[in-house]
C-alpha cells in the first residue's frame, strides 16, 4: 500500500509493515489509467476504516442530498404545473383565481429556497469531502499516523483555501457558458438568415460545437479538481492553483480526460436510472414502492462509492503529474506542515513540494 520514503525507511509506530517494494517515484510518471485504478483501491481498502468514517460523515450526506433533492424538486414542479393547470382553467379576477395565483407565488419562492440551500449544502460537504480525503491520502503518503479526529480538526482551515479555488473554477464555467451560448446564437441566427440552406452544414457544426463544448467542459473539470488538490498541498489557491493544475497536467492530460469523462458518465447513468425508476416511478405503477426504494438505496450505495473513488484517483494523479515533470515530493516538509493542524493551517510551498518515492 502507499506509504512514505524520505530518503530511508520510516521509523517507529508509522513505519509500514515489512517486506514491501518500493516503488521510485520516477516510475510513477509511468501509471497508466488502470495502474491508477488499482492504487486507488488499495489505498481505500487498507485504510478502509478511515476512509468509511469521512465516507459516513461527508460523502454520504452529499450523495443523499443530491439524489434527494431530485425528488423533492419534482414535486415542487407537479405543484406547480397542476396549479397552473388550475389558473388556466380559472376566471381571472376570481376570489378562487387570486388564491391558485398566490399559491404559485408562493411555491416558486419555496422553490427558490430550495435551491439555494440545496446548492449551499451540496457545495460546502463536496469540499469538505475533498479536503478531507486529499489530507488524509497525504498523511498516508508521509507514513503519518491518521485519524478522523485529526482529519475533521485540519479540514475548516484547509476548506477555506478550496472555496476559493472553487470559485474562481465557477466564474471559468461561467464565462465559458456565455461564450459557448454566444457562439450559439450566432450560429443560428447565420443559419436563419441563409433560409433553409445548407442545412446538412447547419446540423453537422452544431454537432461539432456540441462535442467541443462537452470536451471544454471536461478539461476544465480536470483543471479545477486537480487544482483542489494543489490548494490542500502546496501554497497555491484560487487562480494561481488553477494556472498551476493546467501546466501540471501536461503530458498527462490524456488520462485525466479519460478518467473524469467516465466519472461523468457513471454519475450521469446514476443520475438517469435514479430519476426513471424512483423519481419517476409512480408512472410505472407495477413497480411498486419497495421497489422504488430498493433502487433508490442501490443508487445511494453506488453513488457515494463512486464519489469516494473519484476523489481518491484525482489526488493520485496528482501524484502521477508531480513525478511526470521530475517535482519530487520531499515528504519530511510534507509531513511537517501537515502536523501543523492545532494552529494556523500552513500550506506546503511550492519548493517544498518534492517526493522521494513511496511503497506498494
Amino acid at each position: 500500500m502507499v506509504a512514505a520514503a524520505v530518503g530511508r525507511r520510516p521509523t517507529g509506530p508509522n513505519r509500514g509493515p515489512p517486506g514491501r517494494r518500493t516503488r521510485e517515484q520516477e516510475e510513477m510518471q509511468f501509471l497508466g489509467l488502470f495502474d491508477i485504478y488499482l492504487e486507488a483501491y488499495k489505498v481505500i481498502y487498507k485504510w478502509r476504516k478511515i476512509f468509511s468514517q469521512i465516507t459516513l460523515s461527508l460523502i454520504l450526506p452529499m450523495c443523499f442530498i443530491f439524489l434527494a433533492h431530485m425528488e423533492v424538486y419534482h414535486l415542487f414542479f407537479s405543484d406547480l404545473k397542476h396549479s397552473e393547470f388550475q389558473l388556466l382553467h380559472t376566471h381571472t379576477g376570481t376570489a378562487k383565481y387570486n388564491k391558485i395565483s398566490d399559491h404559485i407565488d408562493s411555491e416558486l419562492t419555496s422553490l427558490w429556497i430550495f435551491i439555494i440551500v440545496y446548492f449551499t449544502l451540496l457545495i460546502v460537504f463536496s469540499l469538505l469531502s475533498t479536503s478531507a480525503v486529499v489530507y488524509t491520502i497525504a498523511c498516508i503518503y508521509t507514513s503519518r499516523e491518521v485519524g478522523f479526529m485529526k482529519v475533521m480538526s485540519v479540514v475548516p482551515k484547509v476548506w477555506k483555501r478550496v472555496m476559493v479555488t472553487f470559485l474562481c473554477a465557477f466564474l471559468c464555467f461561467f464565462i465559458y457558458n456565455v461564450v459557448s451560448f454566444f457562439a450559439l446564437v450566432i450560429w443560428f441566427v447565420w443559419a436563419f438568415n441563409m433560409q433553409g440552406e445548407n442545412d446538412g452544414l447547419v446540423r453537422f457544426v452544431v454537432v461539432i460545437m456540441g462535442i467541443v463544448y462537452v470536451v471544454g467542459s471536461v478539461y476544465l473539470s480536470v483543471i479545477w479538481h486537480l487544482a483542489s488538490v494543489i490548494t490542500v498541498l502546496e501554497d497555491s489557491y484560487g487562480v494561481k492553483a488553477m494556472l498551476k493544475s493546467k501546466d501540471l497536467l501536461k503530458g498527462k492530460m490524456r488520462i485525466a480526460l479519460i478518467f473524469f469523462f467516465k466519472f461523468n458518465v457513471s454519475l450521469g447513468v446514476l443520475n438517469f436510472v435514479f430519476k426513471k425508476f424512483v423519481v419517476h416511478g409512480n408512472h410505472h405503477m407495477h413497480l411498486g414502492m419497495l421497489y422504488r426504494v430498493g433502487v433508490g438505496l442501490l443508487c445511494l450505495l453506488l453513488l457515494f462509492k463512486l464519489m469516494l473513488l473519484g476523489l481518491v484517483i484525482q489526488t493520485i494523479i496528482y501524484f502521477v503529474c508531480k513525478s511526470y515533470h521530475h517535482e519530487n515530493i520531499d515528504k519530511s516538509a510534507l509531513s511537517d506542515h501537515l502536523e501543523v493542524y492545532l494552529g494556523e493551517y500552513e500550506p506546503l510551498k511550492s519548493k517544498d513540494v518534492q517526493m522521494e518515492g513511496y511503497e506498494v
